[in-house]
């Protein structure tokens, strides 16, 4: 059996590698807004925001398959390794259609899927630009998000952070040039979302000569029973993303009625700076799930356990680090994003951004129990937890506490609903400990 100080080792060459990868991907995220602020205004942050429910869209389609799909491959890959042969072919292939589906209906509805999303005279134009060019994004971050799961549960965790840094570096700039070189404005900004997971897929592809892969490619027909094996154990990331395109939408909508478009932009530099933590919380989960998932196959559920609290320790202390660091400087933060020195934008970001954050350590716990209960195949009390956390808890609150409290109200929703789930999901996880140690 491996020994505890030797996993916490394998936790640590993981969870660096992931975060790395992930904040890399963050700061795509920040410096994307930062021009499309410089470019086009505060106008041009709302349309972001109003735009970023699809991106969870197509990112919790790829994290069901993805993830779901690359735990059932760790579960199986060691004892069975027939079983998952063509496991990764098949969700891409799935995928890829699915993304070219999207496309076409996000065309077909495009001025209706605009007003569902809170567009109005004043944005609807450059809703119609930005968002009729992303749509051809779907499929390839879908099938990036799916490439990357499995290559790092292939063992592989240094090239999924190569392809991360090299994709941040690449679309930073090709969205600089397409933004201010090309004068594409907008346009320039949607064009750019196409080549992201693009340049990540193509780093990717050098698994092909990794010499100690299990992962193949085969053409084959997408099977329903593998389909359904992968969202199993899937549905909790997914339902995870899906209630941040939820949330987002909701948020927007709440802001909208109470204050207008600014207050929608605030929200969105808030929510965009938020994408720091998050992706460090996931960077840990996501270096936790692949050997929790070994070990528990292995039947050796006290290595699984080791795992979780050696994570735990990991993702608190640097959610903590990083929400001190942004609260201290939450002026310049907001600042470099409020281009045309908007004050309403300036006061509700610079008030909303101390109490929405306060939400980043129990946010951080929360991603990784759901991800480890996933990972220890206890994929329905994880989707139970995922559910509580992004729909049946939040969205009453962010309703009920806009009544109470107006913009601010809204911020605070989320330091409470993730306090909340913390507290369901010890309670959750403390069970499973129990059974895994019994």
């Amino acid at each position: 059996m491996t020994g505890a100080l030797a996993i916490k080792r394998e936790i640590n060459h993981y969870v660096i590698r992931n975060i790395l990868a992930n904040v890399g991907l963050s700061t795509y995220v920040l410096i994307d807004t930062l021009f499309i602020a410089i470019a086009a205004g505060s106008l041009g942050l709302t349309v972001l925001n109003l735009a970023l429910p699809l991106y969870n869209i197509f990112n919790a389609t790829g994290l069901l398959l993805g993830v779901g799909g690359a735990t059932y491959f760790s579960l199986h890959k060691v004892k069975e390794p027939a079983r998952v042969q063509t496991t990764y072919s098949q969700l891409m292939i799935f995928a890829f259609g699915l993304g070219v589906v999207e496309i076409g209906l996000i065309w077909l509805f495009l001025d209706p899927l605009l007003h569902l999303l809170g567009a109005d005279s004043q944005t609807l134009g450059l809703g119609r630009t930005y968002v009729g060019i992303m749509a051809f994004s779907a499929p390839l971050y879908m099938c990036n998000y799916i490439t990357i799961n499995f290559v790092r549960n292939d063992g592989n965790p240094s090239l999924t952070m190569m392809a991360t840094l090299t994709e941040t570096v690449c679309v930073v700039l090709i969205d600089w040039f397409f933004i201010f070189k090309l004068g594409l404005q907008m346009e320039g900004a949607a064009l750019a979302v196409i080549f992201s997971p693009l340049c990540s897929l193509l780093v990717l592809s050098r698994h092909a000569r990794f010499k100690h892969r299990q992962l193949t490619w085969r053409w084959v027909k997408p099977q329903l029973a593998t389909l359904k094996a992968a969202a199993r154990l899937g549905l909790a990331p997914f339902m995870n993303e899906m209630s941040s395109g939820v949330s987002i939408y909701v948020f927007n909508w709440m802001l909208l009625l109470l204050a207008g478009n600014y207050a929608v932009a605030a929200y969105g530099v808030v929510a965009n700076v938020a994408i720091i933590t998050l992706a460090a919380a996931n960077g840990v989960a996501l270096g936790v799930q692949p050997i929790a998932s070994r070990e528990f196959g292995k039947h050796a559920p006290q290595n699984a356990v080791t795992a979780f609290w050696h994570g735990l320790k990991l993702t608190v202390t640097l959610a903590a680090l990083l929400t001190l660091g942004l609260i201290v400087f939450k002026a310049p933060i907001v600042a470099l994003f409020n281009t045309e020195h908007q004050p309403q934008l300036l006061h509700y970001a610079l008030t909303g951004l101390p109490i929405y954050f306060t939400s980043a350590v129990f946010a951080a716990a929360n991603i990784l129990m759901i991800i480890f209960l996933t990972a220890v195949n206890r994929g329905q009390v994880s989707f139970t937890l995922s559910f509580l956390r992004g729909y049946v808890i939040l969205l009453p609150l962010i309703v009920l506490l806009a009544w109470l409290g107006g913009v601010n109200g809204v911020f605070a929703a989320m330091p409470v609903n993730e306090l909340l789930i913390t507290l369901i999901g010890a309670g959750m996880v403390r069970n499973e400990l129990r059974r895994l140690t019994a």
